[in-house]
């Protein structure tokens, strides 16, 4: 992970940087373009004049944001499109020539805005900025090589300006393998938890949660835990939190007079949507947590991670709720392809 005293240390590595203007990475080859999306704005000026700074991703296809054959590090990541397509924009990433992804994930829920509502971000990981720029800092190595790709699963095509930024030419074999997984219930049963990761095998460390969470009652929803599983943990597990806004690192329902916002290097509450009385019908939230600082190891096995969705009865006993919540989960690995979940559709994505 980043320090201080690293912005200062000479290496041999290198730089490569994919783009629309310079497609392959390649040294030199930047701004090259004659031809390409913006032709007609740069028609004055020429060659060099960011004539091709953005891709149009069609309905079905996949965009490739960068490929890569050797070894190296994403150091940096950054896209912006319209917020209809966060939902419907997958992002994936694969490691080391492998054919399944260790990345599948909608584009807006791993940079912290899952309801396709813009939310001010300003964490150490993800960054978004006004208005719908889009950063990741998640440090993302492999010893081989990689792709990047992103796929159109909506009705509409999506333009897309990207930049990703690689280190090259230095070994990363004592380095985990970045992996997310993404779920949604909607809404979850009474009386059962959701899930956000579960029977991931191998060496690693859980290092980040985002929850999109819709209440679907009256009342304070935050009252669950959330519990991790690790290695041979089996009825209980090891790790258990107070309550979800404990766990965020709020208190007491996030409560200053109402719900209050907040976003900080390693956890927030950047998102609180409101009804408007006529067409957004119940709250919705969003929130951060990176384990960055205090990663959640394991030596084998990360059994289950989950979260309790409770509120209050009136006497006071604890509410089970059948509210919606979408998850998306941060582990680095010791591999690069591991048990994932089934990405729902775009139905069962959409907002």
């Amino acid at each position: 992970m980043f320090d201080a005293w690293s912005v200062s240390r000479l290496r041999t590595t290198r730089t490569r940087s994919f783009c629309p203007e310079n497609p392959r990475g390649a040294p030199g080859q930047a701004a090259r373009s004659e031809a390409g999306s913006a032709s007609r704005a740069a028609r004055d000026l020429g060659r060099g004049w960011k004539v091709d700074p953005y891709v149009d991703i069609p309905p079905g296809a996949t965009h490739e944001l960068a490929s890569i054959d050797e070894p190296g590090c994403v150091r940096h990541l950054w896209a912006t499109t319209d917020r209809p397509h966060w939902r419907s924009l997958i992002l994936r990433a694969y490691w080391d020539g492998a054919d399944e992804p260790a990345i599948e994930v909608p584009y807006g829920d791993f940079f912290c805005n899952g309801w396709g509502v813009y939310a001010h971000v300003a964490s150490a990981m993800v960054v978004a900025a006004p208005h719908g720029g889009m950063t990741s800092y998640w440090p993302m190595p492999f010893r081989e090589g990689a792709r990047i790709t992103l796929e159109n699963i909506g009705h509409e095509t999506a333009c897309v300006y990207y930049q990703v930024d690689v280190e090259t030419g230095d070994s990363f074999e004592d380095h985990g393998y970045l992996h997310t997984q993404f779920r949604r219930s909607n809404p979850l049963t009474a009386g059962t938890t959701h899930l956000i990761a579960e029977a991931v095998e191998g060496q690693g460390m859980y290092v980040g949660t985002y929850l999109a969470w819709g209440s679907h009652s009256n009342g304070w929803w935050g009252e669950g835990e959330v519990k991790f599983w690790l290695d041979d943990d089996e009825e209980f597990p090891t790790v258990a939190s107070t309550g979800l806004e404990d766990y965020m690192g709020g208190a007491w329902n996030f409560d200053v007079n109402g719900y209050q916002t907040y976003t900080t290097l390693y956890l927030g509450l950047p998102q609180v949507i409101r009804p408007d009385g006529l067409y957004e019908s119940q709250q919705r939230f969003g929130m951060y947590r990176w384990h960055v600082p205090d990663p959640i190891r394991f030596s084998h096995r990360l059994g289950r991670v989950d979260v309790q969705a409770l509120g209050w009865y009136p006497d006071g006993r604890y509410k089970p709720l059948t509210d919606d919540i979408a998850s998306t989960c941060w582990l680095y690995l010791d591999r690069p392809v591991t048990t994932r979940p089934l990405l729902p559709n775009r139905d069962a994505l959409s907002v």
